[in-house]
């Protein structure tokens, strides 16, 4: 899948925007492939998969495209 960067925090976590969602899917810092998380800003283009948690639906391997 792919999507945008929404929201950055400070505390290692943010939010991808999918095109044709309502809901922005929840990723943390531990989930980055190719790129740091103080690399990425808010805009940035981003190729991941969509995995279950205990919390609701999450983003995995997230890369920077």
């Amino acid at each position: 899948m792919e999507g945008t960067i929404k929201t950055l925090t400070d505390k290692g976590f943010g939010f991808i925007s999918i095109e044709g969602e309502e809901k922005d899917l929840f990723f943390h810092s531990n989930e980055l492939r190719g790129v740091r998380y103080d690399e990425l800003k808010e805009g940035d283009k981003v190729s991941f998969e969509k995995a279950d948690s205990p919390k609701g639906p999450n983003a995995i391997n997230v890369n920077r495209i």
